[in-house]
């Protein structure tokens, strides 16, 4: 078996804790998740009531207050300190389930006040940078696809999605008889890691008796530091957070943490009660039974792996594991950004595209000077990164920002460096020197091999974080 594992499985697999995997985001795996994984199966309980195997409900609720104390969430989404009935949290398999099971809570709640023939009315509001799991969200809840308004962003705002114009869309939409019911918000964007403004958006949903709900899958971890906890103000105003720990926080996948201010709402709109489930604490609404937080009937005891992460690392450790990433991801930046000789040579440098807030840098090159059509310029940078790719040292991904092939590196593998982002920025300059001067070569005008390995990396000096 484990020669066929390495002959036949692993030549296919993709290494997502590679330290060379710079693509999509993170997926991060430790010994502490690791052996939470190890646990959990061996005890293969399926924990969709608490009287199924208590400890995997009581833990799980234990270990997402401490999370939560730990992002400074407000009391209502903790399940300690609120009376039966409010708020708490919950591990859904992915940020694609957490924001299926609030729009569906918000969904049933706003069609018990206006009525079950208003649903070809409601609509779902969010920008063109929220991830596609809310579209697939909406089909599945049935709210009518033109009746999900993504709202264009551009660089003005960071790619940000503008208040000014979510207040307009809802006030054209209540204009026409449509219903606002729900908003999404983003902290850390997947094309650009951009921030929505939290305070303003919640204020607009609140004033038109909107659910607020608040993607931050990817840096949500990042915000367990005080330095970056100011992405996350205005949440206190939220309806909804989640955060995937699988992600960035070193826990293996899955591990999607939601929190709801009133689960009620998700109990009403996902509970089912067979009576070959029935027991006498869940008649006596004495205990939490997680089936009614979530779209399937069995779950997993996720929150093992969680608890490991938390017991055996500490708060400090973890904040420093992410502080690092952000400084290399700061690192590669300055490469790209400050990099005269490569200009001398080669005359286009690269370029950063979208302000960097975590550990994700979106950058491109740029075409010849005599050539600066937006197409010439993305086939370009679709060329660098198949290049890149095809070398196999590095896997980096795209994105599109207004209508610009751009690539995305993200640093968060365990494993990752300071000397792997120095050899990524080698197979980066060398590719691309490859593409901007072969036709110079040709002509005579260049040499015909890009700089000596000297030339590249250690040249290149960070300049130090700003002080807090």
């Amino acid at each position: 078996m484990v020669v066929d594992v390495q002959s036949k499985i692993l030549p296919g697999v993709t290494h997502w804790q590679s330290p060379n995997f710079y693509a999509y985001y993170p997926a991060n795996s430790s010994v502490a998740g690791f052996l939470g994984e190890i646990l959990s199966a061996g005890i293969n309980m399926v924990g969709f009531s608490w009287i199924t195997s208590p400890a995997a409900t009581e833990l799980e609720m234990i270990v997402l207050d401490w999370l939560g104390k730990l992002l400074k969430l407000p009391q209502e989404f903790l399940s300690s300190g609120n009376c039966f009935g409010h708020g708490g949290g919950v591990i859904q398999g992915s940020a694609s389930e957490a924001v299926l099971v609030v729009l569906l809570a918000a969904r049933d709640k706003t069609l018990r006040m206006v009525g079950k023939s208003a649903l070809g009315k409601l609509v779902v509001y969010g920008s063109d940078q929220t991830h596609s799991a809310l579209q697939k969200a909406c089909q599945i809840a049935g709210i009518h696809p033109e009746n999900c308004r993504l709202l264009k962003t551009d660089s003005s705002t960071d790619y940000a999605l503008s208040p000014e114009i979510v207040s307009e869309a809802i006030s054209h939409d209540i204009s026409i008889g449509l219903i606002p019911f729900f908003l999404c918000g983003t902290v850390g964007t997947t094309s650009s890691a951009t921030v929505d403004p939290l305070y303003s958006l919640a204020k607009i949903a609140k004033s038109n008796g909107m659910w607020f709900h608040v993607d931050a899958a990817y840096a949500g971890s990042a915000c367990i530091c005080p330095e970056y906890r100011k992405y996350l103000d205005g949440v206190e105003e939220a309806d909804s957070f989640n955060m995937n720990a699988h992600k960035w926080f070193l826990t293996n996948f899955d591990c999607s943490a939601l929190w709801v201010k009133d689960r009620n709402a998700l109990i009403q709109s996902l509970s089912t009660n067979p009576e070959f489930l029935k027991n006498k604490a869940s008649q006596a609404n004495l205990v939490v039974d997680y089936k009614d937080w979530q779209i399937p009937l069995g779950r997993r005891f996720r929150s093992l792996k969680l608890w490991m992460v938390l017991r055996l690392y500490g708060v400090e450790n973890l904040q420093n594991y992410l502080r690092n990433h952000i400084e290399l991801a700061r690192y590669f930046q300055v490469c790209v950004g400050q990099d005269p000789r490569f200009e001398a040579i080669c005359v286009n440098p690269l370029q950063i595209v979208a302000p960097r807030k975590f550990s994700l840098v979106c950058f491109r090159l740029l075409p010849p000077v005599d050539d600066n059509e937006t197409r010439g310029s993305n086939k370009l940078n679709q060329d660098l990164l198949e290049a890149v790719n095809s070398t196999g040292r590095v896997f980096i991904t795209h994105t599109a920002l207004s209508g610009m092939y751009t690539l995305r590196l993200v640093v968060g593998a365990p494993l990752t460096e300071r000397r792997h982002i120095d050899a990524a920025w080698k197979v980066l300059q060398d590719e691309a020197f490859t593409l901007l001067c072969s036709p110079l070569q040709e002509n005579g005008n260049l040499p015909k091999s890009p700089p000596p390995i000297g030339f590249f990396g250690n040249g290149f000096k960070a300049e130090p974080l700003p002080q807090k």
